[in-house]
């Protein structure tokens, strides 16, 4: 199972949504999670993306609040930090635990409701498990960087020819060799490149032959029908110049069906925030498919957090707009709060990157 699929599925294993109201001091009135998301005010979405980041960043380097893995963190929709507990014995005990935590953060004012979570039904303020299938980013970031010799690569993929037998070199040499060479025929926004980086190394840690039980392949876990749509055969499938060209072509595809509804509903922001948010949303649809983005842009109702943040995108970041539009639709589409999670761990990934000393002071992180 590729790691982002093991990360949807402990996520959703064991994420806790709540519901809107609060009658009663034991549980909010309606045991309906979405009403959590349909009662709350677009606004709250200032500052999530921040919020949702550092979280994440606890998971990612098993540091802070997550330092102990046997642990879960509990947030509000604003993906502010609560509280954490201590993981029970087994599943039961850790909800029981957790709902004890709901409902004594409801009663110190600090929740304006809370929702129990048990099998079938999740809770609220939100939770999420440290515990989880996650890159090791160190490592994920050394490999791309070819820091051990056995990491570098060289071959030839169609019209691509990378490096030599004698002179391989990193991953990171053959993605820009790979951009580079197919700027001509992309149409991509600038800073692409990085987050795609980024994904390789959410995607698989770099590892060449990283395969899932969804048959997704590479470094950058393609499916065999993308991979059929690059026209790679199967023994190639794993060829990590053709998994980047097959990628770059499959992003540019999405960003060409998106930008119209894209430009008519934020053509109007300034340059650089487009671009960013524009970038953020292609991940999310690498991710969750680029028609349910273009839901999020068009529908008669998935566009209508779009179009309010639109018309206040001021009050917002591009990653506050990219998740609030995702945020305010849970329960109505197949995103949710793990596509959330993906993106942010991109942008983590990217980040990690961008710390090193090879790339901190380069054009390739002149995006960060």
């Amino acid at each position: 199972m590729s790691l982002r699929q093991l990360c949807v599925f402990f996520t959703l294993a064991w994420m806790a949504l709540g519901s809107a109201s609060a009658a009663t001091e034991q549980t909010a009135a309606s045991d309906d999670w979405t009403q959590v998301v349909r009662n709350s005010p677009y606004w709250v979405s200032q500052g999530v993306y921040s919020n949702v980041l550092a979280i994440r960043g606890w998971v990612l380097r098993e540091s802070g609040y997550c330092a102990d893995t046997d642990r879960h963190v509990l947030f509000d929709m604003r993906g502010q930090f609560l509280a954490w507990i201590s993981d029970g014995s087994d599943r039961d005990e850790t909800q029981t635990r957790l709902n004890d935590t709901r409902q004594a953060l409801f009663n110190d004012n600090r929740t304006d409701t809370w929702l129990p979570g048990k099998t079938g039904q999740t809770g609220y303020p939100f939770a999420l498990a440290c515990d989880q299938p996650h890159v090791n980013l160190d490592e994920a970031v050394a490999r791309y960087l070819g820091t051990l010799p056995s990491e570098r690569i060289w071959g030839a993929w169609d019209d691509l020819s990378f490096a030599s037998s004698d002179q391989p070199k990193a991953l990171h040499d053959a993605l820009t060799y790979v951009v580079k060479t197919r700027q001509n025929r992309l149409d991509l926004p600038e800073e692409l490149p990085l987050y795609l980086a980024g994904q390789i190394l959410i995607e698989s840690g770099g590892q060449a032959r990283a395969h899932s039980v969804a048959n997704a392949r590479g470094i950058l876990q393609l499916s065999p029908s993308a991979l059929s749509d690059c026209r790679i055969k199967p023994r190639n499938y794993w060829h990590r110049l053709a998994q980047i060209d097959c990628a770059l072509r499959l992003m540019n595809q999405n960003a060409r069906n998106l930008e119209p509804a894209f430009a008519k509903r934020f053509g109007h922001l300034p340059e650089a925030k487009r671009q960013r948010l524009f970038t953020l949303l292609l991940i999310q649809a690498y991710h969750g498919g680029a028609g349910r983005v273009q839901a999020l842009l068009t529908d008669d109702i998935l566009s209508r957090p779009a179009a309010y943040f639109a018309e206040h995108h001021d009050r917002f970041t591009a990653g506050d707009i990219a998740f609030g539009m995702v945020f305010h639709n849970l329960g109505r589409d197949r995103l949710g709060l793990a596509s959330l999670y993906y993106v942010a761990d991109v942008q983590l990934a990217t980040e990690a990157l961008c710390r090193s000393p090879r790339l901190n002071t380069t054009d390739f992180c002149a995006w960060k």
